[in-house]
This record gives C-alpha cells, structure tokens and sequence, in this order.
C-alpha cells in the first residue's frame, strides 16, 4: 500500500514548501490537488510535472493526484496527458451531484456517458480514473458508486471508498459491503475519522445532531479493523491520507503526524 498524504491542507504555499511539509511529516508519497488556489492550478497543467520533480527532489513519490472534472473535454485531456507525463497513475475525478428535482436514472446515464469518454482519455494517457464516494453525489455509496462503474474495465477505471464520508453522510453501509461491491474497481482509500455529537433541542422538541471530523484513532470508522483487513487482502493501492480539521495550518499538520504515526502502527500490528 501507498500511504499518500492529500495536499488540500497546504493550499496557498508555493510547490518547493508544499513538498517538503509533505516530507516533513513523514509521507513518501502525495496526493497532489490540482485545484484553484492549490499548489497546482488546473488552468497550468505544465505545473503538473514540475510539481511531481519537486516533490520527487523532497523524497516524496506522487501516485496519486485529484482533479474536480467531470466532463471529459479538451482541458480535461490536457490535465490527464499531464499527469501520465509525470508518471501520476492514479487520477481521482471530481463529483457528480444528485439533483433531486431531477430523476435518478437520467442523471445516472448523463454521468455513464462521461465515464465513457473519461474511459477512452485514460486508456489513451495510460492512467487510471477513479470515482471517489462523497455525500451529495450520484456515487455516496459502494451500491450507487458501482451503478457508475458496472461494466467498465478496472484497469481504467477505480473505486475510491472514504468510510469516514460514508459515516458523516449519506451514504453509509458496512464497510466490508462496500469493499466487497466494489472490490473488482478497488484502488484507493481515503483515510480520516469523523463522529456525531448532539446538540440542543429545537422548539418542537427534536434534538440536533452535529458532525465533526476527529483523529484517526478517536471516530466512528473502525480503522482497527479496515486495515488489517486491506493487510490481509493483500491490498496494493493508495490510502490518501486526509486532514480535514477545522484547526490553524500547523495545528491540523500535528494532528496529521499523529494520525500518520497511528495508521503505520496499525498496518506493522496486522503484518506481525
């Protein structure tokens, strides 16, 4: 497994610091945004390559990058032919979003035929797509996410499980039913904890709840039982590491290292 760490925390710093915070905190691989106000702009997709030189000049491997597309056009092409020139492998598309004023099953079609077209640009710049699962999307769950993927080559197309959104959003199911449905397209894992706490009664009497994001080792994903799962499954894609706190920069990275040291702790105990 490559234990990736997801650059969104380090938006604003320019490419030579992004790499060495990366370093700094014990990562030997990224997974490099390429978003508006990131280290890499989708507007610049020639930075793709430098930005793979920088973080490989810091000891840090880039397998993995996230882009938000969801049209497979011309810039798209540009963005993907970038990434295959910088031997990123692994490419995270962006969201298709549930309309609910709209019928599933036309939604549904709409995004199959841009997979179809995002199939035929990763087969041309030999990288492989995946479809990451996230609230308010077409694709929050491993049952919904595999009415995307059904009858596409995994070679080309991927599964990117986040249990942590799953927990926090809707679409939850139990993590091994998600992995065993999606399993022929499995090749990432977004890695973060979360949990509900309570909050106050409104008028009528109904109490609110509250989600949050915590530690890897304090939420409500079991990761003591994922990854000696993913250990002994022989699982050999990408855990990207995610630091969604709502904390000042250097306070999340801490916590980042925290969870970076948790997660390797649990991958020696399964291999033992």
């Amino acid at each position: 497994m490559d234990i990736a760490y997801f650059t969104k925390t380090l938006e604003g710093l320019p490419l030579d610091r992004a790499a060495k915070i990366t370093a700094g905190l014990g990562f030997d691989c990224a997974d490099l945004l390429i978003r508006d106000g990131h280290a890499v702009s989708p507007e610049r997709p020639e930075e793709i390559v430098k930005a793979a030189k920088l973080f490989a000049a810091a000891g840090v491997r880039t397998p993995m990058a996230t882009i938000d597309s969801t049209r497979p056009d011309d810039s798209t092409s540009r963005l993907l032919g970038s990434c295959g020139e910088a031997g990123i492998g692994l490419i995270r598309l962006g969201f298709w979003r549930y309309d609910p004023s709209r019928r599933w099953r036309a939604q549904l079609d709409e995004a199959r035929r841009d997979l179809d077209g995002f199939e035929r640009l990763a087969e041309r710049f030999g990288v492989r797509l995946a479809v990451q699962l996230h609230g308010g999307t077409l694709h929050s769950s491993g049952a919904l996410a595999a009415q995307l993927l059904a009858g596409r080559d995994p070679a080309w197309a991927g599964a990117y499980p986040d249990p942590a959104n799953q927990i926090i959003r809707e679409g939850s199911e139990d993590w091994r039913l998600t992995l065993d449905i999606l399993e022929p397209w499995f090749c990432c894992m977004g890695v973060k904890n979360c949990g509900w706490f309570p909050g106050a009664c409104g008028s009528h009497g109904q109490r609110a709840w509250h989600s949050d994001w915590y530690g890897l080792d304090e939420g409500m994903v079991p990761w003591n039982e994922i990854v000696p799962h993913l250990v002994t499954t022989g699982f050999a894609g990408v855990l990207s590491v995610h630091s969604q706190y709502r904390l000042p920069r250097d306070q999340a990275l801490d916590k980042v290292r925290a969870d970076l040291a948790h997660l390797r702790r649990l991958v020696a105990a399964a291999k033992e």
